[in-house]
């Protein structure tokens, strides 16, 4: 597996967007996957608790992270916790697995696990993104040696994107794994946002200061709970 570099950048901007730990001690990763940017936010000094769907990706996470993280396995909505944070982070495009509808009840079951003004972030593939697949169904390339393919299949009318991943390492080692994503209307994220008591909504590039324009393939989404 590929580490992605992007986690230390992304803890780096959510640690400045939260103030550092002056308002933002506790932390849910949801969606946490192997713990890349759980052990990021742990360095800096954040308490995390982490939750994923899949046993495989908490044991890889238990193994980097060690054993004394709260980890969850569990299904959206559910998080496995109902323990209150000052923040709920959920990064990687992980909510893009979701139906519309799921979307919208993991946003208030969410939401439900913030303290008064605690904060919301995640990221998503947006429409620029589905255009990119759509306009580059196999895309291929090098990293350290590993040659990757991505093959994609957009549906624009039901706003879905099946995508395969085949890695092959240098040894001749390899696998492949199949996506299944949805393309979410930004209307229909504002309302489930809004519909779950969350304001000060608002979007950027990737975990930066640049606003979102037509080209933005991810964006990151920013909303606290009332007080």
């Amino acid at each position: 597996m590929v580490v992605d570099p992007c986690y230390a950048s992304w803890a780096a901007y959510l640690n400045g967007l939260w103030g550092g730990r002056s308002s933002v001690r506790t932390v849910l990763d949801v969606c946490c996957g192997t713990g890349l940017l759980a052990v990021e936010l742990l360095a800096l000094g954040y308490h995390v608790v982490g939750a994923d769907a899949s046993t495989a990706m908490l044991d890889r996470a238990r193994a980097r992270l060690g054993a004394g993280i709260e980890l969850h396995r569990a299904d959206l909505p559910d998080v496995g916790t109902v323990a209150v944070f000052d923040a709920v982070v959920s990064s990687f495009d992980g909510l893009n697995y979701l139906s519309p509808d799921a979307l919208g009840v993991t946003i208030a079951a969410l939401a439900d696990r913030l303290r008064p003004g605690g904060w919301l972030v995640f990221d998503l593939h947006t429409d620029a993104m589905m255009r990119f697949a759509l306009a580059h169904p196999v895309v291929t390339g090098d990293d350290d040696g590993t040659r990757f393919t991505i093959s994609s299949d957009v549906d624009v009318a039901a706003r879905t994107c099946v995508s395969t991943i085949e890695l092959r390492r240098p040894d001749g080692e390899g696998f492949s794994e199949r996506h299944s994503q949805f393309f979410h209307a930004d209307s229909e994220v504002r309302a489930a946002l809004t519909g779950a008591g969350l304001a000060d909504i608002r979007t950027v590039e990737e975990y930066s200061e640049t606003p979102v324009d037509a080209e933005t393939l991810r964006a990151t989404w920013i909303a606290r709970r009332g007080c």
